[in-house]
């Protein structure tokens, strides 16, 4: 289990290392019953991941079973080099001001506080279900798992991790919020704005970083 979670662990930053996820919450905190939207949202794209999670595990399944000449390593290596590709294509959009497809719409954006605890509940699936990134990411954890053959259970276990480790910039502020909730107000609003202004570099340099490292592991599996 250790060394699949030290596999996992890029993967797990570069999903986790988005602005936009965190900002929502925080924006959702700070309007009425913040909280329960708040859960809501984080419920809705844990749900999203896990349903990924199931399609893929199935699909990797029957592909092994179906066609063992290829091998986990061969699928590992191809699926690292398109994280790889699609970050540094990000990060390209991103350095030019171009519009991410993974982005909701400002106007968007603006509406989120006005959100019910079922709409928030729907952004959050919707938000994971139309990023092309984080389904690639999901694929690529998938197989990390099944390549390591540690029978079912532990499979189970190290994608449950995944997934919620995927929204632990999410559930700080929820926590914080539930435990400490006139505490914390003025530091998540502090938080939030700090993450606006700097959307753009942290996803820039997030995406660089890991957009690098993920093509070097893709074609160096492709390679050897």
């Amino acid at each position: 289990m250790g060394d699949i979670l030290i596999d996992l662990a890029p993967l797990i930053l570069s999903a986790t290392l988005v602005p936009l996820y965190p900002v929502v919450a925080l924006l959702m905190l700070q309007s009425q019953d913040g909280l329960r939207k708040a859960v809501a949202f984080v419920s809705g794209a844990v749900a999203v991941r896990l349903i990924q999670g199931i399609i893929f595990g199935l699909v990797f399944h029957t592909a092994t079973e179906t066609y063992p000449e290829y091998g986990p390593a061969l699928i590992a290596s191809t699926l690292l080099l398109v994280v790889g590709i699609l970050l540094l294509v990000a990060a390209y959009k991103k350095w030019r001001n171009q519009a991410d497809p993974d982005d909701p719409p400002p106007q968007w954006m603006q509406g989120v506080g006005a959100l019910s605890a079922f709409r928030a509940l729907g952004a959050g699936a919707l938000l994971v279900a139309i990023s092309v990134k984080q389904w690639v990411f999901t694929l690529a954890a998938i197989d990390v798992i099944v390549g390591a053959t540690v029978g079912a259970g532990p499979s189970v276990g190290a994608y449950l991790i995944y997934t919620l480790a995927t929204q632990v910039l999410v559930l700080l502020p929820i926590l914080a919020s539930a435990l400490a909730p006139q505490q914390s107000a003025k530091p998540l609003q502090a938080v939030q704005a700090w993450l606006e202004r700097n959307t753009r570099v942290i996803t820039i340099t997030v995406s660089l970083v890991f957009g690098l490292y993920f093509s070097y592991k893709g074609i160096s599996g492709l390679l050897g």
